[in-house]
């Protein structure tokens, strides 16, 4: 039996809009750099709770492993990412207008609490230093196994930060510099990124953002997208157990303000499927090359979607559009091929 709520968006449970709206898009990584290392695996990295985890967490797939070890002062939470957000749209936003990037990038303090409507008051301040150290702390661990050869890598979510503030234990913060990790900044310049709803920081619960995170990245521009509730679980990262998580995702599902996306809960099959609101802007900024590639037709998404099926067909025309190095003589069937061949690589997302 299909229990689905139909009453209009609400936003009684949306934590108050603070500011003006921004004209920042908003921007998150996308998964397809370690989908390359682990295929159709999700890799929670952030902890969606409120209080320091410093157990290590790892995810196997046959001989390849992605190990999460945080610092003293806990895992980086899904709060924390919001720094990288910022920086990341930052980045995303100058790199359009054809400016410059690198690893390195400073951020006003004052224009990020807004940008997250979060207060900006002496304790936002001093959470968000202590968020720079979590992202600083946790570090990323995995091995990639090629033939008889392999390769251990690990990193940080950022390697540095700094910070300056006015003089005096309560001065005010001014700026933070960071430098994002080479593998945040790869999947930039690729421009693997995902663009968020900007009531993304109005969501008050980790598990919403979460949520609405992977609905953004398996449902995409897709009509639906529907998951059993125990995937769901493990690619969350939550550690409630099953019965808790359940009633959980059916809170999310009744309140009914996920932006983007509306949920139903399927008991009979134990599953939820995402419903797209609709609300997302059109994709009329697909980046071109240095040639022009004419727009493609709805046919050839239509076509793009048997051959890679669960992804988003417009992700895969940007990733398309950006790997071609000279116009195709037929460019439908030139996509088409492109997004058979991304799934055979990278299976499901």
């Amino acid at each position: 039996m299909s229990t689905s709520f139909d009453q209009p968006l609400t936003q009684t449970s949306l934590i108050p809009e603070r500011y003006d709206t921004n004209e920042l898009f908003v921007c998150d990584i996308a998964d397809a750099v370690l989908k390359d290392i682990m295929p159709q695996m999700e890799h929670p990295f952030y902890s969606l709770s409120k209080k320091p985890e410093r157990n290590v967490r790892e995810y196997r797939h046959g001989e390849q492993w992605i190990r999460i070890v945080p610092s003293a002062l806990g895992q980086a939470t899904i709060y924390d990412k919001d720094i990288l957000i910022y920086a990341i749209s930052q980045l995303m936003g100058k790199q359009a207008r054809g400016e410059p990037i690198g690893r390195r990038i400073r951020l006003n303090s004052h224009d990020f609490l807004r940008f997250t409507n979060r207060g900006t008051g002496g304790k936002d301040y001093a959470a968000l230093v202590d968020a720079l150290s979590r992202l600083n702390g946790t570090m990323i661990q995995t091995n990639i196994v090629t033939g008889d050869d392999e390769q251990f890598d690990s990193f940080s979510l950022i390697s540095s930060a700094a910070t300056r503030r006015k003089r005096g234990l309560d001065g005010r913060l001014l700026w933070v510099e960071l430098e994002l990790s080479q593998w945040l900044f790869n999947a930039i310049r690729q421009q693997e990124v995902l663009t968020l709803h900007r009531d993304y920081f109005r969501l008050r619960k980790p598990l919403e953002r979460r949520i609405y995170e992977l609905a953004r990245k398996h449902c995409g521009r897709q009509a639906s997208w529907k998951c059993s509730v125990e995937v769901l679980q493990k690619k969350s990262g939550a550690k409630s157990d099953a019965k808790r998580f359940r009633q959980l995702v059916k809170a999310i599902v009744k309140t009914d303000h996920l932006p983007d996306y509306r949920l139903s809960y399927d008991s009979e099959f134990d599953s939820v499927t995402f419903c797209n609101r609709n609300t997302m802007p059109s994709e009329n900024s697909v980046p071109l090359n240095h040639f022009a590639v004419k727009p493609l037709p709805e046919e050839a998404f239509q076509k793009a979607r048997r051959a890679a099926p669960g992804w988003d067909v417009y992700y895969l025309e940007r990733q398309w559009r950006e790997w071609m190095t000279e116009p195709p003589r037929i460019p439908e069937a030139a996509f088409v091929g492109f997004c058979r061949k991304w799934y055979e690589k990278r299976g499901s997302p």
